[in-house]
């Protein structure tokens, strides 16, 4: 049976709230919130839909532990209830992944013959010319990025905090939780229920010390 959550906190909220959480409560995360959160999250937009990234769900503390090995033994990762291992998948790729894409769009009556073929045509050469990345690696990556936000900011507005980190040793992960070749490891990320004292907001640079008009290095007015 499938219950539907509603969120607690609102979309701005959620962004202007979230911190990394540096420490977490041992406070289990509701099961239905979980997948709750996974399903959301994963909601994020990827080139062709494409969708290469992968989550490990780590909830058994031995699991975590092993991951804290491959992670310099940092706390969060043996404190949070639930970690994932984020990867991203260069075998998106293949024809067989390209098709099983197009059959998805059609079982959702998204998807036309004409639309197939033209996807059928470009992806292959996409990866091949590489125009606006410089390995498969890089655009995988860029894209489980996107799902690992749109996990962070879901999971906040549920009250569940986050902590994403590129603290680990990436073939030590790989070898200890049975990850393809082809998959790469993108990031960590630790949910949970974050633990006093809470991580202080950084500050962020104005909106036109980051924004540019029309061209690189110009004012930007609102």
């Amino acid at each position: 049976m499938n219950v539907e959550m509603q969120p607690s906190i609102g979309l701005k909220e959620s962004i202007e709230q979230r911190r990394a959480a540096r420490a977490f409560r041992p406070d289990v995360i509701p099961e239905v919130i979980l997948a709750e959160i996974l399903r959301l999250g994963i909601r994020a937009p990827s080139g062709y839909n494409l969708q290469p990234w992968r989550f490990i769900v780590l909830r058994q503390q031995q699991s975590k532990e092993k991951l804290k090995a491959c992670a310099f033994n940092q706390r969060q990762v043996g404190e949070a209830p639930v970690v994932l291992i984020c990867c991203g998948d260069r075998r998106v790729s293949t024809p067989e992944y390209i098709e099983s894409v197009i059959e998805l769009g059609k079982d959702a009556s998204a998807m036309n013959e004409a639309y197939a073929d033209v996807m059928r045509q470009q992806i292959p050469g996409l990866f091949e010319n590489k125009p606006c990345f410089d390995s498969i690696e890089a655009w995988t990556n860029r894209h489980t990025m996107l799902a690992v936000a749109h996990i962070m900011i879901v999971a906040k507005s549920f009250g569940v905090d986050s902590c994403p980190m590129e603290g680990f040793v990436s073939a030590q992960v790989k070898e200890a939780f049975n990850i393809p070749e082809e998959v790469d490891v993108c990031c960590l990320l630790c949910l949970g229920y974050a633990a006093q004292p809470f991580k202080q907001y950084g500050g962020r640079f104005d909106v036109k010390q980051v924004c540019y008009g029309e061209s690189y290095g110009e004012l930007f007015e609102l």
